[in-house]
């Protein structure tokens, strides 16, 4: 929908990940992030090719994204974000950026990133521009708070604007859930119910049969 001249934008966050596979974790984030920084709507964004590793038990970008709709499905406060999965070549953040800068331009994005992902950001392309074009938003958690982000990424420009906001802590993992799905431990109450649904129709994660491992 085209905005009319003059309007006022969204409020947009942007969390991306992997979500291999999403889990209430992630939900968990994207409601804080949409409560306390007073968004309107957070996007869901699940990476397509990642620049700096390997999936473990990948079941695919477009598997990815259809749980990730599945998450998300029942809460209008969110949306789940084809941008990536549909961009061809290695996804890299500031491209996503500025593709939602040209879409809408009047919108304010927020950037959500875990304490752990914000004090790596001078090592991801363009840190610079990634803070120009977003504000960079920091879930506290582990005793990793704001001054310790501003104190990683200092000398670029921008890293003092960066605002942090507070996370209650949830011991859920991907990894945690890809591990529950192998061993044959239940996943309810780990993942939103059409996911753990996908999963267990699609066999996701799930070990070997001994004739598979042949």
């Amino acid at each position: 929908m085209t905005r009319a001249s003059g309007d006022r934008g969204s409020r947009v966050g942007i969390l991306g990940g992997a979500f291999n596979p999403p889990h209430l974790g992630h939900l968990w984030l994207a409601q804080e992030a949409h409560a306390r920084l007073g968004l309107d709507r957070v996007l869901l964004v699940p990476v397509g090719e990642p620049p700096h590793r390997t999936l473990d038990s990948d079941p695919g970008a477009t598997e990815r994204l259809a749980m990730t709709r599945l998450a998300v499905e029942d809460d209008h406060r969110f949306e789940a974000s084809a941008l990536e999965v549909d961009r061809p070549g290695i996804s890299y953040t500031v491209d996503t950026l500025r593709a939602l800068r040209e879409s809408a331009p009047a919108d304010d994005l927020t950037l959500i990133l875990g304490a752990d992902q914000a004090l790596r950001l001078r090592e991801w392309r363009e840190p610079e521009n990634v803070l120009r074009l977003a504000r960079v938003a920091v879930a506290e958690r582990g005793g990793v708070g704001r001054a310790d982000v501003v104190a990683a990424l200092e000398g670029i420009e921008g890293a003092g604007s960066v605002v942090a906001f507070e996370m209650p802590r949830i011991d859920v993992s991907s990894t945690l859930v890809r591990e529950r799905v192998a061993a044959g431990l239940p996943i309810r109450y780990f993942v939103p119910g059409g996911v753990a649904e996908r999963i267990a129709a699609e066999r996701l994660y799930a070990a070997p049969t001994p004739a598979a491992a042949q």
